[in-house]
């Protein structure tokens, strides 16, 4: 974090507190020329206000609060770079490798501090190292046929995963399916456990990089749109194979098939990442598209991933 960020969050935190005191205090005064327990001069329904003071016991518990919250700030971080005076950490970094995780906690076991995320990845190591340490000597050829490791693989997957390809795995716009038979990088075992391991990059510059005028792109929508099978305009769709023999077909090939090994798409099947409409297939073409997956290698480590993979491919429909 930057001095900057530093002093902003310090600041911010400040003036909140302040400004709830200060707020508290000001609620507490009769400053209205009107003696308590009189009539506000106004009323609404039948109901009349009257000037009536906060409930002491309503003032007291939010001075308790603003009381505890100077507290944490004091003792623990909060207040930009300032690391509390317990110096307690949630971990010493934010990313880390899992061996640097248990490294961490010996250090700073040494140094006498609380470092309550790695006592608990140390802790955790104890209970279920073993077990993954098991699922990582089997080969995935066998683990996808065991329930109890499909159980574990589908609760790393909802803690990881989920959040772009969906509690289902179903994904959604630009997250891929992976219930489906549809593969960028390919569906075998060992692929998609080096997809998750290093992560992809996928990358269609805009146009595909070629001299492709934005009066071409309806005819091209209307190729592939052919190209999968669906209606479309013949003379339309002739126009935009000639579009697409400019250099579409380096990565998609002749047929539209894709290349598995590029991670271009497959443009006949039924399967769209970004929209299969003929405006969003334009879109696509006009501006291209950038996927970016994580490699979970450096956060799971590999014996997670052994099980998450050998969960997945069990969700495909192969």
């Amino acid at each position: 974090m930057t001095n900057f960020w530093s002093i902003w969050i310090i600041v911010l935190s400040s003036v909140v507190v302040i400004g709830c005191i200060v707020l508290l205090r000001a609620c507490s005064k009769n400053n209205t020329g009107v003696e308590e327990g009189e009539s506000m001069g106004h009323s609404f329904d039948g109901i009349e206000e009257l000037n009536n003071p906060l409930p002491k016991w309503w003032s007291y518990l939010f001075y308790i609060t603003i009381v505890f919250s100077v507290i944490y700030l004091a003792l623990y971080p909060g207040l930009g770079s300032f690391k509390g005076l317990l110096g307690w950490t949630s971990s010493n970094q934010s990313v880390r490798t899992i061996a640097e995780s248990k490294q961490a906690v010996i250090d700073a076991e040494k140094q006498g501090r609380w470092v309550q995320y790695d006592q608990e990845v140390k802790q955790a190591d104890k209970v279920f190292g073993p077990v993954f340490k098991a699922f990582a000597e089997t080969p995935l050829e066998e683990l996808v046929k065991n329930e109890e490791a499909l159980k574990v693989g589908g609760r790393l997957f909802l803690q990881n995963c989920a959040m772009c390809h969906g509690s289902d795995a179903r994904g959604s716009k630009g997250f891929p399916n992976l219930t489906d038979d549809a593969w960028l990088y390919g569906g075998e075992l060992a692929t998609i456990k080096t997809t998750i391991m290093n992560g992809r990059h996928g990358m269609m510059p805009p146009k595909g990089g070629l001299p492709i005028e934005d009066s071409e792109l309806p005819g091209l929508a209307e190729y592939v749109f052919k190209l999968s099978g669906r209606e479309h305009d013949p003379a339309l769709a002739a126009l935009g194979q000639g579009s697409y023999m400019k250099g579409c077909f380096a990565c998609h090939g002749m047929d539209g098939t894709g290349n598995k090994f590029m991670g271009a798409p497959n443009l006949t099947d039924k399967a769209w990442l970004y929209g299969g409409s003929r405006g969003a297939i334009q879109l696509s073409v006009k501006n291209g598209r950038s996927g970016v997956m994580p490699a979970w290698k450096d956060i799971l480590g590999e014996e997670k991933v052994h099980v998450i993979t050998a969960y997945v491919y069990s969700l495909s429909d192969k």
